[in-house]
């Protein structure tokens, strides 16, 4: 399955060094003047997952394979983003191929960056970018509805529901609010809506608070107001310096885990995003565990088995006959399949068998 996080926000907060150290590459450029990122950078990152490495040292694998996320870099908007100013709706046009947008805001004072806005305010900065978004949602709907009243008076079947519904929405957006709070989610007009037209301010959004090494382990006041406006927004905030994030390239596991502690933190504010967005959009991982490879296979939450076994490969959904199952725990417990399988822990399971995350599977199938 494919994962993909628009990275975005106002120029010079800190997108493209978040970027680099999320990609682990100095592929994007950072510079002191907005529009440094002309066209979209793309990079796919690795999920983190320790639970690979704990299965790998039972198996001895020839190799792991994690679960993958694309990161797109899309240079900074500002007022009028919408109506084309900046970079315009070229790169609106890039967010809407996303499932998910990471808000990079600057939480940080530094005279020697400068701010498009002049200074640095995280609420305003926020609402600059949700008002282009909702403003490039309207635009996108007023097509869709004037295809619709064509359609009305055509008496195509359900072109007057449609109509009803997308006046309606339209409504809600008139008013500034985003299609993420529209109140009939569970609509399936509205469902086809945004599956059709892939309204921007219907994704999911993870604010990263952009902070200064001073920032790290005492939240400063951008970032409890930040914090404060996501709660009542239903949103989540994760604390990062990206300037320290980008030092961390180059490093193992065992000296970026150094280099964390002796800030007094646990874990790098970009694995935390990577996790949350996978979670954020209902995302779980099983594994195969084999001599070849230990790998995890990213599906929704709440699939069968069938469906679940499809991501390897279409036939095994087909010709499915039955899931061989070990939970991640009995797995680590007993030291690997045969003596899970020897305490009774390995469970063989039908098409109704809903995957939990973490299980460890081996499908049978009918070619």
């Amino acid at each position: 399955m494919s994962l993909s996080v628009g990275i975005v926000g106002l120029p010079n907060v800190g997108k493209s060094t978040t970027f680099n150290a999320l990609t682990k590459a100095q592929n994007a450029q950072s510079a002191n003047y907005p529009f440094c990122t002309i066209e979209p950078n793309k990079a796919m990152v690795e999920v983190p997952d320790l639970r690979l490495n704990r299965l790998a040292k039972i198996v001895n694998p020839e190799r792991i394979m994690h679960s993958l996320i694309e990161f797109v870099d899309i240079a900074g908007l500002v007022k009028g983003a919408s109506k084309g100013e900046g970079l315009g709706n070229k790169f609106l046009s890039n967010i809407r191929e996303t499932e998910m947008i990471l808000h990079i805001v600057r939480c940080f004072d530094e005279e020697n960056i400068t701010h498009v806005e002049g200074k640095v305010d995280p609420i305003r900065d926020i609402e600059i970018i949700n008002t282009e978004l909702i403003l490039a949602d309207i635009e996108q709907l007023n097509k869709k509805i004037e295809k619709l009243n064509k359609e009305v008076k055509s008496n195509q079947k359900g072109a007057k529901e449609n109509l009803e519904f997308a006046n309606s929405l339209i409504e809600h957006l008139n008013k500034g609010f985003p299609v993420s709070s529209y109140f009939d989610k569970e609509n399936e007009i509205y469902k086809n809506l945004i599956k059709e037209l892939r309204l921007l301010s219907a994704k999911e959004v993870i604010y990263g608070a952009n902070v200064d090494e001073n920032g790290i382990n005492e939240d400063n006041d951008y970032v409890k107001t930040l914090k404060e406006y996501a709660k009542k927004n239903h949103h989540e905030v994760i604390k990062l310096c990206a300037k320290i994030e980008e030092e961390l390239v180059g490093l193992d596991e065992e000296e970026s885990r150094e280099f964390l502690n002796s800030l007094g933190v646990n874990e790098s504010g970009l694995d935390q995003i990577i996790r949350t967005a996978f979670s954020k959009l209902g995302l779980i991982n099983y594994f195969t565990a084999g001599v070849v490879e230990v790998r995890s296979w990213t599906i929704k939450k709440g699939w069968k088995a069938p469906k679940a076994a499809s991501v390897i490969h279409n036939d095994f959904e087909k010709g499915f006959i039955k899931a061989e199952v070990i939970s991640y725990e009995d797995f680590i417990k007993y030291g690997g399949e045969n003596k899970a399988k020897e305490a009774g822990k390995l469970r063989l399971e039908g098409k109704d068998y809903i995957v939990n995350d973490g299980d460890i599977m081996h499908f049978r199938f009918n070619v």
